[in-house]
């Protein structure tokens, strides 16, 4: 994947005018992508697409216009970009009730190393997580991690072959079993690897 460059971003008035007609397009992109494992965890499988979209919408809320800010925003962003060999994923813990996820974030600790992709039969791959800063503590965990899934030439090939892509969540206080992901999102995820 290609990564973003400050000439390929729209100017702050350049991005007003096409920012409904964009968001709409970035929501139905991002549905394909879009993982729920239980209840409580969605992950969403980024791309330079959605990135994209994330450094426009942050340029525009901090209007930000000045290079160093803009190459700052393209910094934060740009290794969320998957590169060929790996899929990366912010992964979201909601709970609506702040009590409940306090308590929640506290046994979910490690959770995040936890989640894991399967092609076909090949090894499960469990998530690097938070390369760019530590998300927990002593006490528990965050609510939004980013993970990245890096796979072999046997399981790239599987996906690219059609085999089936399988994940889920190896952690006592959230265990969720294999789960097939629907062929909309397993086809999104496998343009990611070319």
């Amino acid at each position: 994947m290609p990564q973003i460059t400050r000439d390929s971003l729209l100017t702050l008035e350049g991005y007003a005018k096409v920012r409904p007609e964009m968001r709409a397009e970035i929501m139905a992109h991002k549905k394909n992508r879009m993982v729920e494992l239980g209840d409580h965890v969605t992950l969403i499988f980024e791309d330079e697409r959605t990135m994209r979209y994330q450094i426009q919408e942050m340029l525009r809320a901090e209007r930000t216009f000045e290079e160093s800010g803009i190459q700052d925003e393209l910094d934060a962003y740009n290794p969320l970009v998957p590169d060929g060999s790996n899929w990366k994923v912010t992964m979201m813990i909601q709970y609506s009730d702040p009590d409940e996820r306090k308590l929640a974030l506290a046994k979910l600790k490690g959770i995040e190393e936890r989640v894991w992709v399967q092609v076909a039969d090949q090894a499960k791959v469990f998530a690097i997580a938070d390369e760019d800063m530590e998300r927990e503590n002593e006490e528990k965990t965050s609510a939004v991690h980013f993970l990245r899934f890096e796979l072999d030439a046997s399981s790239i090939a599987a996906a690219r072959a059609g085999s089936p892509i399988r994940m889920g969540i190896d952690h006592d206080a959230c265990r969720v079993e294999s789960m097939a992901l629907a062929e909309n999102t397993r086809a999104a995820l496998v343009f990611d690897l070319s």
